[in-house]
């Protein structure tokens, strides 16, 4: 087993993407549970200022990945050994391919209207086999929820992936896990748009360079908030660090 790192009171595996998709893979063939969040520096500050997020970080999910490059110099800074990022995106696509594979149904939950579709026509033009045994758009109200939770454990998929944003999709998953059928929950923020060519991806050298955040925030100014939070989490992991002195 892995050690933990602990980011703030997060409990982050530091596994490498191969080793995470490995898992991932044969626990689904195996139909063993994975409640899987990617976690960024942008989470990880999430979590604090919302108790129930991190109560459900620290104690309902089963797999929490060091997503981007403020996870992993956090962990390293504070003593851990995090090899590598494993962004939700790039693990997605992994384990797509991986369905593919080893014929192992999916279900795209979330998005805009007709989003989840063109994702799914994309991944089953990459990856030739793919079997998206369902999809559904992000728009629901509460009393849909039933419906939806029906419609994705009759569709037989063994791998579900929420793009609901956080922390809604992890919320969302963790409300309804034990109702849910799937073996694989997991929460992957925009990656629908990405896949169906609708947001664009930062160039490998920027992704390389740790610099996906900038791209990020020259797509969409608006994000600006959003990115205040990674100052806010460098001072708090430096101040975690000297209280352990």
């Amino acid at each position: 087993m892995k050690e933990i790192a602990t980011i703030l009171g997060v409990p982050v595996i530091p596994y490498t993407m191969d080793e995470a998709v490995a898992k991932l893979t044969q626990d689904t063939l195996q139909r063993k549970r994975n409640f899987v969040v990617t976690a960024n520096a942008e989470i990880i500050m999430m979590a604090q200022d919302d108790k129930e997020y991190k109560t459900l970080l620290a104690e309902t999910a089963d797999l929490i990945l060091p997503d981007g490059a403020g996870t992993v110099w956090a962990g390293n800074y504070l003593g851990y050994t995090v090899p590598e990022r494993v962004a939700g995106y790039d693990l997605y696509l992994r384990l797509l391919e991986e369905a593919a594979r080893n014929k192992i149904p999916v279900y795209f939950f979330g998005g805009k209207p007709g989003i989840a579709e063109e994702a799914a026509a994309e991944g089953k033009r990459r990856w030739p086999g793919l079997h998206v045994a369902g999809c559904r758009n992000g728009y629901f109200s509460a009393e849909e929820e039933p419906k939806i939770i029906e419609d994705i454990n009759r569709s037989g998929a063994a791998m579900l992936f929420a793009a609901l944003g956080a922390p809604k999709q992890e919320k969302w998953l963790a409300q309804y896990r034990d109702r849910l059928k799937p073996s694989l929950l997991m929460g992957i923020g925009g990656s629908f748009d990405v896949l169906a060519g609708k947001m664009q991806r930062a160039p490998k050298w920027m992704q390389d360079a740790k610099l996906e955040w900038l791209f990020r925030l020259m797509k969409q100014p608006s994000r600006f908030g959003r990115m205040l939070a990674l100052p806010k989490f460098v001072f708090a992991v430096r101040d975690e660090k000297s209280k352990k002195k």
